[in-house]
């Protein structure tokens, strides 16, 4: 027998002499913290006894200490210092007890209106100048002290002091809240109440409400929405500003503020002053002139107030300053006035849009506009707000040098901007515009012109325009491309009145899909007279002719410099009395006499290029035959005679782009097609619930 050794048992591995004493040292902080946190928690601890408890309701009315006394004489006043209620205070957070300080805030300032602490047009408690900074009226320690200031210095450190030194500290600490910053600096603002001059708006509300109802918005919404409401919660509207530069406010007043004197010209001010040759009327020319005070030569002159005007009551009178009315241009102005038409952004509606109803209403009493299309806003690609200080969107001279004004307009109008809904801009839209539309339009009008040319070198003839030869064609493309461009001269007429350039766009570029992708492709060979026919190709090329160029004059507004490119190299097939310098010279065409035979004609043309485009998918998905080599035989199948006539009508066409020898029709469906029913679960469920098996 082998002797078997016994195995010795491992000793643990001991902890070296200094890692002990840092474990010993951390387990001390951890004591020592746990008795600190304690320690709080037992100064947190409430040091009162509750008597009685109650709603927020009950206090109403109750008067209270106020915790300094520096405006105690507001009680007697106003009724200052005691419990009023409001639904803006909340009781998720904080007591759901609030202090109103109606000079810095907008709830604080309705509140206490509301309950008449203070009364509209009076002064307010305000001991905050216009540097944030304390004034002498809560006392020496605190004056000169910015209100946000930092440090133990500070005025929210003095104040502690102050209310401890009176027991009246219940507890000290800081917290993080949401604060306004401004947003072009980053720097935290207060709210602050400043004297200013108001437009009395709530005494013209219901005419503003009225005279909203005779204007046509588009989108519809906005007004019977978003802008009714604001006019029926309208305020008193603030237009004086503290600033240098502006338009100076007219108004003179005197020392006391007991007489003022609203000027109305230049020429009453130097009749007012006794200044002539006025001409410039900034701050710097006319501050120093003086008026008189009616009330005699012992009160003193009265001097301007120094405020400016808000830059969107300007903005408001854009309709009267552009055309100085009234002292010039009264009957231009009387003839034109309220404007057609207007158009800006969505952040308008409380903005010019506003501001451009109420002066209106308050000169004239009718709105300063008859029709307003409201534009969304233009997001950056993250759909964010575009930011000049964040670089979040391409440079616009960019996009302009790669891609043209054309393109960008049109990627703009074709897109939610124009329903008054946000969009997030992409520059490969834009060069989408180019590909997908501005190209092939502009490689069919060189088609064009390298056919007629060719016509004209086999005739010998010059190719002019001739609207008579469109009533001897008996081809049905070319009497479906013309009725499907008097339908859209048609339709952009009557949606351009509505302003519905949502709706106009897409059926234009709709239009031109189907020059340059139904009607020149499957006419190719016909405009080339391939077959020695000149006749027939002289219809097509007078068909495509007559779209070119009413395309141009319908496209005017929106691509302005591709059609007047356009039109300056087709306008030479026109009479030359029909000629114009240029394309934008030109109205709106007018839809030609109803072609004979084109509604039939449309539905042949419609049947055919669905049979094409099948095929064509067929042919790509299923077929392993090349496209070079050509099908023995295509089969057509449909219940419906009506549309296998149309077809075989065009079998020609459907022979070419499928290339194939035969075309076979058939209304045998079963023979052909094999039906396969699933259902709709998610539908029926929605319906039938647990019944559904």
């Amino acid at each position: 027998k082998k002797n078997k050794k016994k195995k010795k048992k491992k000793k643990p591995p001991q902890p070296e002499p200094k890692k002990e004493e840092e474990a010993k040292k951390e387990e001390e902080k951890k004591e020592e913290k746990k008795a600190e946190e304690k320690k709080k928690a037992e100064e947190k601890k409430p040091r009162y006894t509750i008597l009685e408890e109650m709603t927020g309701k009950d206090l109403v009315g109750l008067e209270y200490a106020p915790l300094f006394d520096f405006f105690k004489e507001q009680r007697e006043k106003n009724g200052a210092f005691r419990v009023v209620s409001d639904d803006y205070v909340l009781d998720g957070n904080g007591t759901g007890i609030v202090h109103q300080a109606p000079a810095f805030g907008e709830d604080d300032y309705r509140v206490c209106l509301k309950y008449e602490i203070i009364k509209r047009g009076e002064g307010l408690v305000c001991p905050v100048d216009a540097n944030g900074v304390y004034t002498e009226e809560v006392g020496p320690d605190l004056k000169g002290k910015h209100v946000k200031g930092k440090g133990q210095d500070s005025a929210d450190s003095i104040i502690c002091r102050k209310l401890k030194a009176k027991g009246r500290l219940v507890m000290k600490e800081e917290y993080e809240h949401e604060y306004p910053f401004c947003w072009r600096s980053d720097t935290p603002l207060i709210y602050r109440a400043v004297p200013s001059w108001f437009v009395n708006v709530p005494k013209i509300k219901s005419k503003l409400v009225e005279n909203n109802k005779k204007t046509y918005w588009v989108p519809n919404h906005i007004k019977e929405g978003r802008f009714h409401n604001w006019l029926m919660d309208a305020r008193d509207w603030a237009v004086s500003r503290n600033r240098y530069w502006g338009t100076p406010i007219p108004v003179w007043v005197s020392e006391d503020g007991k007489e003022t004197v609203v000027v109305g010209s230049i020429a009453e001010l130097e009749k007012l002053t006794g200044k002539t040759g006025i001409t410039d009327i900034h701050s710097d020319k006319i501050d120093h002139l003086t008026i008189p005070d009616p009330r005699g030569e012992q009160y003193p002159p009265l001097k301007r107030t120094p405020e400016v005007f808000d830059c969107w009551f300007e903005s408001g009178s854009m309709p009267y300053g552009q055309l100085h009315y009234p002292f010039e241009n009264k009957d231009s102005f009387e003839k034109k006035y309220p404007a057609d038409f207007i158009a800006e952004g969505l952040d308008q509606t409380r903005g010019w849009f506003y501001t451009l109803m109420v002066i209106s209403t308050a000169l004239f009493d009718k709105p300063a506009f008859k029709n307003l299309i409201v534009n969304g806003l233009v997001l950056a690609a993250d759909r964010k707000k575009m930011s000049k200080r964040l670089k979040n969107y391409p440079d616009p001279k960019n996009i302009l040098d790669a891609h043209g004004a054309d393109a960008l307009r049109l990627y703009l109008i074709n897109s939610p901007v124009v329903r008054a809904q946000e969009f997030a801009f992409q520059e490969l839209g834009v060069k989408g515009v180019v590909k997908d539309v501005f190209l092939p339009w502009y490689h069919a009008m060189r088609f064009f012109i390298e056919n007629a040319r060719r016509w004209e070198n086999t005739t010998g003839k010059k190719f002019k325009y001739d609207p008579d030869i469109l009533k001897k064609t008996d081809n049905k493309m070319d009497k479906w491309i013309l009725l499907r461009l008097g339908w859209l001269i048609k339709f952009v007429k009557e949606e351009m009145k509505a302003y519905h350039l949502y709706t106009v766009i897409p059926e234009l570029v709709n239009l031109i899909g189907n020059l340059t992708n139904v009607y020149i492709k499957f006419n190719r060979d016909r405009m080339k007279a391939t077959d020695g026919d000149v006749e027939s190709s002289l219809a097509s090329l007078q068909t495509a002719y007559i779209v070119l160029i009413k395309l141009c004059r319908l496209m005017a507004p929106f691509t302005p410099f591709l059609v007047e490119y356009m039109y300056q190299n087709l306008k030479g097939g026109l009479p030359k009395e029909e000629q114009e310098d240029s394309v934008h010279f030109l109205m709106i065409p007018d839809a030609d006499e109803k072609v004979e035979g084109a509604e039939e004609a449309n539905f042949a043309i419609t049947t055919m290029v669905k049979v094409v485009e099948l095929g064509r998918s067929l042919r790509t998905e299923k077929s392993k035959v090349p496209w070079k080599t050509p099908l023995r035989e295509v089969v057509v199948v449909n219940t419906d005679q009506k549309c296998l006539d149309a077809a075989e009508g065009l079998d020609s066409y459907i022979k070419d782009q499928l290339n194939c020898r035969k075309v076979v029709y058939s209304k045998e469906l079963a023979k052909y097609g094999l039906y396969k029913v699933l259902p709709d679960r998610r539908g029926l469920g929605k319906r039938l619930g647990k019944k559904m098996s």
